[in-house]
């Protein structure tokens, strides 16, 4: 096979079976030949600054695309689903940060001596904040201000809802673009995940890896949390009644689909042909579930969320309550703007991590650490944001007709 064929093969290959491949050669060579294993260290810093790099712009785009394509006129019937993909987002982000405090993950970075060190206290913490706030939006982006990014995003986005429909869609081009770029850096998770998981094991051995399966079990855990309790609760309140038949029927229809393809707009037909076998209105899921497709991202945040906190709590940063409620609105404003894209989400963590003050370099390794779980993690996060879309859109359906027939 020649290098053409190598490199035809390798970008139309599966990205999971890839990244599987890569860890465990990654875990092989580290545990086998540890002096070999250090000179691969290169792929996973070029991985990371490649994040590093895509991370300020993504963000940007991202957010303001997404506000900027809500019209201001939506239907009656749109917003309280509307209500409900924000609710549930944030409750979400919310079950993220206490079982993060529950149960705290630090993690073994490919580079540890560049994390940062910890504010003094929430004070300089708020002081901070309100100066990034109103930062130059191109020194912003330049310095990777991603609080000063999120704001400008939401300000121009909000401003672009009146604009003319040929400018929104121009809008919605460039952002389809910077995603096409993120699947191109997103293609090079295998090297990186090699070389990071090569040096891990060269230096700290096998055990530098059980940081990265509490990571794992404290994101899934959440996303259960969220699937089995929280969502159920939601709808409850909003149907008055036993959800846990439509709760399980969106799982297995729509979760499942979703666990696998790993993409929310890929199982959008999948979510339309189940929002009509439930009989609701085509007038509002046609609408919904691609409207759910990009902004319903309750997986999202918990990932956001959780792997913010294991930063903060592997530099030593103690999180104050305040601090953690900023967080979940962060993660609930950067979950909505999330690629739909695999892997998508881990792109807007430096984001969240820039709340604590944790330099871009630090949460740029943070990314690249959730790429190393990324096969299971992205799976979960997308079937509970999937079935989270037609779960909400059947519940405020069904609670608008039992409103008229009463």
């Amino acid at each position: 096979m020649n290098s053409t064929q190598f490199v035809k093969a390798f970008l139309n290959g599966s990205l999971v079976k890839q990244i599987i491949i890569a860890l465990v050669l990654g875990i092989f060579l580290g545990a086998v030949a540890p002096e070999v294993a250090l000179k691969f260290e290169i792929l996973g810093s070029l991985f990371v600054g490649a994040l590093k790099s895509v991370a300020p712009i993504l963000v940007f785009i991202l957010v303001l695309a997404a506000i900027a394509r809500q019209d201001i006129g939506a239907s009656a019937n749109m917003r309280p689903i509307i209500m409900l993909y924000i609710i549930g987002t944030l409750a979400a982000s919310l079950v993220a940060v206490v079982i993060s405090f529950l149960s705290p993950v630090t993690l073994v970075l490919p580079n540890p001596e560049q994390v940062s060190s910890a504010p003094s206290g929430i004070l300089e913490v708020l002081k901070t904040l309100v100066f990034k706030i109103v930062d130059n939006p191109i020194n912003a982006l330049s310095t990777a201000n991603y609080i000063g990014i999120l704001t400008w995003a939401i300000l121009i986005g909000a401003a672009l809802r009146i604009a003319v429909p040929h400018t929104k869609v121009v809008v919605a081009d460039i952002a389809t673009a910077i995603t096409k770029v993120v699947q191109w850096v997103i293609r090079l998770a295998p090297f990186g995940v090699f070389g990071i998981v090569a040096h891990t094991v060269a230096t700290t051995g096998l055990s530098g890896l059980v940081s990265y399966a509490h990571l794992l079990i404290v994101l899934v855990g959440a996303m259960f949390i969220v699937a089995l309790v929280v969502n159920p609760i939601i709808v409850w309140f909003k149907i008055r009644r036993n959800p846990y038949p439509l709760v399980w029927m969106c799982l297995k229809e729509s979760g499942m689909m979703a666990f696998f393809t790993r993409s929310s707009a890929a199982n959008i037909p999948v979510n339309m042909n189940l929002a009509k076998k439930l009989g609701l209105s085509e007038e509002t899921y046609s609408v919904s579930i691609p409207l759910g497709a990009t902004i319903n991202m309750a997986g999202a945040a918990i990932t956001i969320a959780v792997l913010a906190l294991a930063a903060a709590h592997t530099s030593g940063i103690q999180v104050s309550m305040i601090e953690a409620l900023l967080l979940c609105v962060l993660a609930t404003l950067g979950a909505c703007g999330a690629s739909g894209v695999p892997g998508g989400s881990l792109l807007l963590i430096p984001m969240a991590c820039s709340l604590f003050g944790i330099s871009n370099e630090v949460a740029a390794q943070v990314v690249a650490v959730g790429f190393v779980i990324g096969v299971i993690q992205d799976s979960c996060e997308t079937a509970l944001n999937s079935s989270t879309d037609v779960l909400f859109t059947a519940a405020s359906d069904m609670a608008i007709r039992e409103r008229a027939s009463s």
